[in-house]
């Protein structure tokens, strides 16, 4: 299946400072991500013929221009099933159809089938590109910002939920696509795919380990378990530590690890 991406500039954390849109399939095309306008996703979208289109997820960084290229197409907008009303919200057009785990979106060489990975927002989904029209072998998986090839991933309170992103990372490494393409940075190949799904797991355990011990050190404020559980310089992206150590802690408390009332934690 034919899988276009385009680098499109944003306002965004992530430090690529663009997102990838992607046109997914034969004519006519999935259109996914289209977070901003640029002349080359114009000239993109303007070469295929775009029946729809869709999203991972509604951070404005994904959305941006989703009203733009759904009038410029005249695709059938999809949302996710139940938050279509937040879809509305984000992107400011009212979804035609709905989307669920396992929904097939047809294109001209196969459908692409969403599948649920939520974690980073509550929403979040990727979308599978099958290598041929009746088997999964060779296909791609556009991942949103499910995974990044360098780095981590923003997992942060309120929205973010580590227990759902965990569990995502897990299903989508027994799936074992062929290739990624993360929202932020480049795409992912070959047997480097289940290693960054298996690093991506280890380094939110990993911060989640630390975070434990810093509560069972004495720190029982954001502020102090975010100091303690963190090494590196966060003074431009202490808004974010801060809100990851939340989703840490609120995780914790589910399994017991952790007392948390939302301002301060203690140990169990």
């Amino acid at each position: 299946m034919p899988v276009t991406t385009v680098s499109v500039p944003v306002e965004t954390r992530a430090s690529t400072g663009e997102t990838t849109a992607c046109l997914l399939g034969a004519e006519p095309a999935v259109l996914v991500d289209p977070g901003a306008a640029s002349d080359p996703l114009d000239e993109a979208v303007a070469g295929r013929e775009v029946g729809h289109l869709a999203v991972t997820h509604h951070h404005p960084d994904h959305v941006g221009a989703v009203e733009r290229y759904a009038a410029r197409t005249g695709a059938t907008v999809w949302a996710r099933v139940g938050r279509a009303d937040a879809f509305a919200a984000a992107t400011g057009v009212t979804p035609d159809r709905t989307f669920a785990d396992g929904t097939a979106i047809p294109t001209g060489s196969g459908p692409v089938r969403v599948v649920d990975t939520p974690g980073h927002a509550p929403e979040h989904v990727a979308f599978a590109s099958p290598g041929s029209p009746d088997a999964l072998d060779g296909w791609t998986l556009a991942c949103g910002d499910l995974a990044v090839a360098d780095g981590s991933v923003a997992v942060a309170a309120p929205e973010g939920d580590l227990r759902a992103y965990l569990t995502s990372l897990r299903r989508v490494h027994a799936m074992a696509p062929d290739r990624l393409v993360p929202a932020h940075g480049p795409a992912v190949e070959g047997e480097d795919v289940r290693a960054t799904l298996r690093r991506l797991v280890a380094h939110r355990l990993d911060r989640e380990r630390r975070v434990r011990a810093a509560v069972e050190g004495g720190a029982e404020t954001v502020t102090a378990v975010c100091d303690r559980a963190y090494e590196t310089d966060l003074s431009r992206v202490r808004d974010l530590a801060e809100a990851t150590v939340r989703a840490h802690l609120e995780k914790l408390a589910v399994e017991d690890h952790v007392r948390w009332d939302g301002q301060r934690a203690s140990p169990p």
